[in-house]
């Protein structure tokens, strides 16, 4: 029989060990957001594939879409041979997304890919070569996405130099003390000392930061920021990679700021789990390439926008949009209740827009102090009681839910008490340790 610990020791033969994994189980079967290991044991899955499967595992609608795509091509290079799904896809992002300006839709395969492709149409449009990034953010793994990312380790360290003309924000974070203003007076100070502002391409910035620890850019700062581009000519890129699809309660998260960004980029839960990432943006900017300047062999596989368009149809008709919300409010009340227990690990700020849910895991009860071995011990503990947990944050310190929103009530509830048992089981270890 095939086992864990098997598997384990081939990984770490056959793998380098840069590719890290969160836990030590190996799938089997998956099925919307349960999970079986290759032991048999069943887990609850409140990863998401790292924000992929807003639709589940194995959605029946974007099955059956890739099903069909299956029986007709896998693949013939979009750039050589072109197919409708690409097509149609781009049409129904581009009536999606929003503002009222004339869209465009490009796709590629990854969400770095996305970023890096942003940043060409930014530069081509505006012919300037400088992009401010913000503190925390994670744009991907890539030589000039891991320059954009505000987080050293583990995505940056030993990886240098990055490219140059790239430039850090603080981001807004009130429970940590830093505000709007705080943010635009650090961009005041950077026009004056680093760059001009009629040499900045771009300003890219999560709505929602993802591996930053979920943390919310307030309204005030997006309408502000789309002030501050329309003014000196930048344009505003929403990076809506883990934001995007539904997680916040919007299709895209940016919506809840009432701004029509310059370009959007997203990937994960675009295609319900098949590679595919998209750059959607205003007409006249997406058109600044020569031909030929952008693409790639597996760019926009026929595989991926069939599902994707399985996954546009799965939002619509299961509602998930209005259900997300609904998630949100349940989940935050649920670790609201867990909190105030006082035989549970101390939780600090607690956060959340629509089914995008964090909380900080603090070394002392109305402390604000980080505790990333609380955060880590914990993923541990819930994957023993059941639960695939992550943790983020530029401290380590937040946990992170990241559940289907397809997910039925009854498991949804089974997941947060798996989570409250574990919160529970380490500070009783605690206690016994002292």
């Amino acid at each position: 029989m095939t086992t864990n610990d098997s598997l384990n020791v081939r990984r770490q033969a056959a793998t380098p060990r840069g590719v890290a994994t969160a836990t030590t189980v190996f799938a089997e079967r998956a099925e919307n957001a349960e999970l079986w290991d290759v032991e048999g044991r069943r887990f609850i899955d409140f990863a998401g594939g790292i924000g992929v499967l807003n639709t589940g595992h194995r959605n029946p609608l974007v099955m059956q879409r890739v099903n069909e795509q299956l029986d007709r091509f896998t693949h013939t290079a979009y750039q050589v041979v072109p197919y409708e799904p690409y097509v149609e896809l781009a049409e129904r992002l581009n009536a999606l997304a929003p503002g009222n300006t004339p869209k465009k839709t490009l796709f590629v395969t990854s969400g770095a890919e996305a970023i890096e492709n942003a940043i060409k149409i930014a530069r081509a449009h505006t012919g300037r070569p400088g992009v401010i990034a913000f503190s925390g953010g994670f744009h991907g793994r890539t030589h000039m996405t891991m320059g954009l990312t505000g987080k050293v380790v583990p995505y940056k360290k030993g990886f240098g130099p990055f490219p140059g003309e790239i430039y850090h924000l603080p981001f807004p974070m009130p429970a940590h003390g830093v505000t709007v203003d705080d943010t635009f007076k650090a961009m005041d100070r950077l026009f004056k000392a680093d760059i001009d502002p009629a040499r900045v391409a771009a300003i890219v910035i999560e709505p929602v930061q993802g591996e930053g620890g979920f943390h919310i850019a307030p309204t005030e700062l997006l309408q502000r920021l789309r002030t501050l581009c329309d003014e000196h000519g930048i344009v505003l890129i929403a990076d809506e990679v883990q934001s995007g699809f539904g997680r916040t309660g919007k299709l895209f998260a940016v919506e809840h700021a009432g701004i029509e960004p310059d370009i959007i980029t997203t990937a994960k839960s675009l295609a319900g789990g098949f590679p595919l990432a998209g750059v959607i943006g205003k007409a006249d900017i997406m058109d600044a390439p020569e031909p030929g300047g952008l693409g790639g062999t597996y760019g926009g596989s026929p595989i991926g926008c069939a599902a994707a368009l399985g996954v546009l149809q799965a939002i619509e008709e299961g509602k998930l949009l209005e259900r997300s919300t609904e998630m949100g409010k349940r989940m935050i009340a649920r670790i609201n209740r867990i909190a105030a227990r006082n035989d549970v690990l101390p939780i600090g700020d607690i956060r959340g827009l629509g089914a995008m849910v964090a909380f900080e895991l603090v070394k002392a009860p109305g402390s604000m102090e980080p505790d990333p071995d609380a955060a880590k011990a914990l993923c541990a503990r819930a994957l023993e009681n059941g639960l695939l947990l992550l943790s983020c944050g530029v401290y380590a310190n937040v946990i992170r839910i990241l559940v289907p929103l397809t997910a039925e009530d009854n498991v949804l509830e089974e997941g947060l008490g798996m989570l409250e048992k574990s919160l529970s089981d380490l500070a009783v270890g605690r206690v016994a340790a002292e």
